[in-house]
């Protein structure tokens, strides 16, 4: 069960829903949502290979629940902590779009309790001060944070 418990599948299993109640909901987002979905779908998976690709490069592993080798705080991970969890989030809501049903919220949810608490406990344990130096100015969804010292307002 550990080698299926991991977010891909969990994504599959969402859409998946997604799909088989699509065939008995209405569309609420109509043609926005045909043009929109696809769009957003190919968006999170450019940002999934970049972040995985990067991920690979230091050296580090792309697998839930195993011992990372490297933090990894330069590129996309400057403005994400999960960079491919947001990918997944953002392929989910565009195939939600799509299909026009809304399970984005229990994916992240799922995502959020399931898999990053404990990733977060192992970089803290990995790299203690480091990790956490990188977690305080980076948000854990989106977006670097801006420190009110780079504002000039101490």
């Amino acid at each position: 069960m550990r080698d299926i418990d991991i977010p891909p599948s969990w994504l599959v299993l969402h859409i998946g829903a997604a799909w088989v109640l699509s065939l008995v909901s209405p569309s609420v987002f109509g043609a926005w949502g045909v043009v929109l979905g696809p769009g957003l779908v190919g968006l999170g998976a450019l940002v999934l290979g970049a972040a995985a690709l990067q991920m690979v490069r230091s050296r580090t592993t792309v697998i839930p629940r195993r011992t990372p080798s490297a933090l990894v705080t330069g590129g996309m991970f400057a403005w994400s902590r999960n960079p491919i969890y947001l990918a997944d989030a953002v392929i989910l809501s565009g195939a939600i779009l799509w299909l026009a049903l809304p399970l984005v919220a229990s994916f992240v949810w799922l995502i959020q309790t399931r898999f990053i608490r404990d990733e977060e406990a192992r970089l803290t344990e990995a790299f203690g001060p480091e990790f956490d130096l990188w977690a305080s100015r980076t948000r854990r969804w989106f977006g670097a944070m801006v420190r009110a010292e780079k504002r000039g307002l101490k």
